[in-house]
């Protein structure tokens, strides 16, 4: 689990949204998320780019658990036996947003998922900060758990920031999109 200090007065990660937006569109890949703890923030951070229509699909917005299984589709033991800020939830998320999100029944390229606890209280024996991150790909779903330190704000915007870079650094390892 990656720990770090969450800044209360950065704003959501424009530039790194802004620089995620141009390479999805120049490569002719899309993007869906599956946000809880970020509430839309992960959505609106990409939809404040201009042009950001031409590869952001959509997105869902679960953030109370029962509408996880019910929109999404995470998987109900699952959800019962770890709760909502788990690993394995944010990987359900992000791989099942893909689908989701299909237009024309393409379903988008990324998929991000976004779970954990923004504070200021504890949840589910989880502290706050602890945060899950889910991305998926046709390489497939992998995910980053995170241990941010800040207040409610803080750890979303942190959330958010960490997001956008994986979903960069997932664009690498998936290289140049191949003709069709």
């Amino acid at each position: 689990m990656t720990r770090a200090a969450a800044d209360p007065t950065s704003p959501p990660a424009t530039t790194d949204a802004a620089a995620l937006v141009a390479r999805l569109t120049a490569s002719g890949r899309t993007i869906a998320c599956a946000e809880s703890l970020t509430g839309g923030l992960l959505a609106a951070t990409l939809v404040d780019v201009p042009g950001a229509s031409a590869t952001f699909l959509g997105g869902i917005v679960a953030y109370a658990t029962d509408l996880k299984r019910a929109l999404v589709d995470v998987d109900a033991h699952l959800l019962a036996e770890r709760g909502p800020v788990d690993h394995e939830v944010a990987e359900q998320l992000a791989d099942h947003v893909r689908s989701l999100c299909a237009v024309d029944g393409r379903p988008a390229d990324l998929g991000i998922g976004t779970t954990g606890v923004a504070g200021p209280d504890p949840q589910d024996g989880h502290p706050p900060g602890a945060v899950f991150i889910g991305i998926a790909s046709a390489r497939g779903v992998r995910s980053v758990a995170l241990r941010l330190d800040g207040d409610r704000s803080a750890v979303r915007r942190a959330t958010v920031a960490r997001a956008l870079a994986e979903a960069m650094r997932e664009l690498d390892a998936l290289g140049p999109r191949a003709a069709e």
